[in-house]
């Protein structure tokens, strides 16, 4: 079974629903709060735009914000682009490299979707 799987699943399931609902075409935030409301009603902590720092030899460097944080666990980044690219990968792993979570999920509300999971081993815990 994969790390998180089960909250994984259940985060899959609201990202096509509410892709299946309204389509391509929209904001990247309306497909967040769309989302947000998807994920409370599949009873997950869903918590928008949270900050996060980075750390560079134990100094503060600056601050990120993922676009979703469910269940303390897992890093959500939405993309609403034509499809997902490297950089939004790559972007992802950063996220992940930079904190204790070890689970992220790409979702890209494109002319069709799309998702990447990654995962991170770190040495934050």
């Amino acid at each position: 079974m994969l790390l998180h799987q089960e909250i994984t699943d259940k985060i899959l399931k609201s990202f096509y629903k509410v892709y299946n609902t309204l389509g391509y075409g929209f904001l990247e935030k309306v497909y967040e709060n769309s989302l947000i409301i998807e994920l409370l009603e599949n009873n997950l902590a869903a918590i928008q735009q949270v900050p996060i720092p980075v750390y560079y030899k134990e100094q503060n460097v600056g601050n990120y914000f993922a676009d979703l944080l469910i269940d303390n666990k897992i890093i959500v980044e939405l993309k609403a682009s034509e499809s997902i690219i490297e950089e939004h990968e790559t972007q992802l792993l950063n996220y992940l490299k930079a904190t204790n979570f070890e689970v992220g999920l790409l979702l890209n509300f494109g002319k069709k979707p799309e998702f990447k999971r990654k995962v991170f081993a770190n040495n934050y815990k």
